[in-house]
């Protein structure tokens, strides 16, 4: 079924409960990311087995799986919390798929664990599909994410605001160590397991960094490069994360924990979604300060391994943490270069973005379908009506567009060129926030999954053009716009 070799069990006991899933009474697999698990070097018709499904529901434990709940802590909208770690997954163990990466399986909503904290720790089934559609339009958006490899029903119900159905999701990472995780033997003083886990994390996600001298300071600046470049992919797509906490903070730079997330309609950077975040911390334009809060909270982790002399170790950390800003801007303006259709660097192509997105936020242009649709306008101007139609005061883009028709000519690059790499830049099909609850309600209420599947082909490939599926692609009418989303938990 699946072949583990397992580096995290191997750590110290104290770094993970070890506990089996519960058992479930009818698991059933909804779905099975082909793609994904051929490239884990497993059958997906044999996960989407009956026998399939009891692995992936978590009844059965494959040869060489360890179940563990991984420990950690975390600040949680501001806030320490000291003990948090895996209340409803259970690690599986670590694969290495057909192109030599390891990779954690976990089941989300397997059960209960030492660190559930009152909990059932189980799922419903509309966050688990919520998490496949999402983490999954990311990883085809060229997002570092995790993965979704199934996702299977359990044949019962589980209380949250009313009784709903189950459900497991069998997700795959890069690996599920979180700044929350160095937090929590941080907070122990446990300097034997902060060695341990700095040592583990570099040699899994950053072995050319193995060997400076350093290797706490190593750690700390590949993860602020890696958390730079991920905030400014995120800003590309216009995605929400919502719970930027710093246990959903991944070393490894994947977008981790899809709760309360979401994508921009109308562009707009004060836009939040959670229910649960009043006051606007994780709100769309604020994603790239957190992501450097969180940082500052990595790096107070490891202030005893960087160096001896405390005053010499906040030097050096502090240093670090004061390169993101440039680090995140050049991202973010690479990823804007690329949506505007510039191939050289000019000193002025920040003010002409920043311009832009100014007047979107103004004019409350939508922001996915602007960018497709000035795709065609870079080669002929004619196109810019389809343009035009999204603000309701069209010289808002025309005055914007005539400075970068000038830059636009500034380049080396034919025009049919440019329009297909702007292609591959902007998306025709993003997650929209109404079409995702659609396919939850159908299937939640329904017992229907038919939308879910179309949606989730059809996300799949996001760049391509598919004019069947054109009505997945349209922002939501006044009758549909989602404007709060939950945790799930």
């Amino acid at each position: 079924m699946l072949s583990f070799d397992n580096t995290y069990a191997r750590l110290p006991e104290r770094f993970y409960a070890r506990v089996a899933p519960t058992l479930v009474s009818d698991p059933r697999v909804v779905r099975v990311n082909r793609p994904l698990a051929e490239m884990l070097g497993v059958s997906p018709e044999a996960l989407g087995s009956t026998a399939g499904a009891s692995v992936l529901a978590g009844n059965d434990i494959p040869p060489g799986a360890e179940p563990i709940a991984l420990a950690y802590a975390g600040h949680q909208f501001g806030e320490f919390v000291p003990q948090l770690g895996d209340g409803r997954a259970i690690l599986l163990g670590e694969v290495i798929g057909t192109d030599g990466r390891r990779r954690d399986v976990q089941l989300k909503g397997a059960g209960r664990t030492p660190f559930s904290r009152g909990g059932d720790g189980r799922a419903a089934l509309g966050p688990v599909l919520r998490e496949y559609l999402v983490s999954e339009a990311m990883a085809a958006l060229g997002v570092p994410t995790t993965r979704a490899l199934a996702v299977a029903t359990t044949g019962e119900r589980v209380l949250r605001e009313a009784a709903l159905p189950g459900a497991i999701l069998a997700r795959v990472a890069a690996s599920h160590l979180r700044v929350g995780t160095f937090e929590f033997f941080a907070a122990r003083h446990d300097r034997e397991a902060l060695l341990a886990l700095t040592a583990h994390a570099l040699a899994r996600h950053y072995p050319g960094a193995l060997g400076t001298g350093n290797d706490a300071l190593a750690l700390l600046e590949r993860v602020i490069e890696a958390q730079a470049g991920l905030v400014a992919g995120w800003l590309g797509v216009g995605f929400v994360h919502g719970v930027m906490n710093t246990d959903n903070t991944a070393i490894s730079g994947e977008t981790l924990d899809y709760g309360p997330c979401a994508f921009l309609d109308a562009y707009d950077p004060k836009t939040k979604f959670s229910s649960i975040d009043h006051g606007g911390r994780y709100a769309f334009g604020n994603q790239p300060r957190i992501a450097q809060w969180n940082m500052a909270r990595f790096a107070e982790t490891l202030l005893g391994l960087i160096a001896d002399d405390e005053d010499e170790a906040v030097r050096l950390a502090t240093e670090r943490l004061t390169r993101f800003p440039a680090l995140f801007e050049a991202a973010h303006l690479r990823v804007l270069r690329a949506k505007l259709g510039l191939v050289r660097e000019e000193p002025d192509d920040r003010a002409l973005a920043q311009d832009l997105l100014d007047r979107l936020a103004q004019h409350q242009v939508d922001y996915t379908s602007f960018f497709r649709r000035l795709c065609a306008s870079a080669v002929d101007p004619s196109a810019d009506a389809e343009v035009l139609a999204l603000f309701a005061e069209p010289d808002a883009f025309r005055t914007w567009a005539e400075t970068w028709r000038r830059r636009l000519a500034r380049d080396p690059i034919a025009a049919d060129a440019r329009a297909s790499a702007m292609r591959r830049a902007n998306p025709a099909f993003i997650p929209r926030n109404h079409r995702v609850e659609e396919a939850i309600e159908a299937a939640v209420r329904l017992g229907d999954f038919g939308p879910f599947h179309r949606l989730a082909d059809v996300l799949a490939r996001p760049y391509d053009d598919q004019p069947d599926h054109a009505n997945l692609a349209a922002p939501p009418g006044p009758e549909q716009g989602v404007y709060r989303t939950f945790c799930g938990t």
